[in-house]
């Protein structure tokens, strides 16, 4: 669904947030928080807002936001249980045709990611290839919890931009 800025910002608030709500993964509540910010004169002003908003919220809500996210090449993934922007940018990379080795690397990253920082590896995939985001995987794995966590928010404010930069 291709939507116009001007459009977004005449919008009712519900419409406003059933329109933008899935940029941040199932998380309707940061469009919900950017909506009193409006007019956005660019997309850019509507992305810092939504980043705004999810910065804003409690540690603990931020998290949740994070966990509500899919793993790559996951079960959500195979299951067919993908939001439609998650579905494409994984198919993008070939994560929906991976080998059953490749799917068994990703599956022992994702639970490794998981155990150690408690919510799923978060990249911004567009544009990336299979052995960028297994080394990514690889190497952020060994990071500290403070600094994936910022990485984490940092991978998540490339793909809302990208995200709405295709709305």
């Amino acid at each position: 669904m291709t939507v116009m800025l001007g459009e977004l910002n005449r919008m009712g608030s519900a419409d406003f947030a059933a329109s933008i709500g899935d940029t941040f993964e199932l998380a309707p509540w940061v469009a919900e928080a950017a909506v009193a910010k409006r007019p956005f004169a660019k997309v850019t002003a509507l992305h810092e807002a939504m980043m705004g908003a999810l910065r804003a919220a409690p540690r603990e809500r931020q998290l949740d936001f994070l966990r509500g996210h899919p793993d790559l090449a996951g079960t959500a993934a195979r299951s067919g249980a993908l939001t439609d922007d998650s579905r494409r940018e994984q198919a993008s990379v070939g994560l929906d045709s991976l080998s059953e080795e490749e799917l068994a690397r990703f599956h022992r990253l994702n639970d490794a990611y998981k155990a150690k920082f408690g919510f799923p590896f978060i990249m911004a995939v567009r544009g990336k290839n299979r052995q960028e985001i297994l080394a990514a995987f690889e190497q952020r794995v060994h990071n500290g919890p403070e600094a994936e966590f910022r990485t984490a928010l940092n991978e998540v404010h490339k793909i809302a931009l990208l995200r709405l930069g295709d709305l």
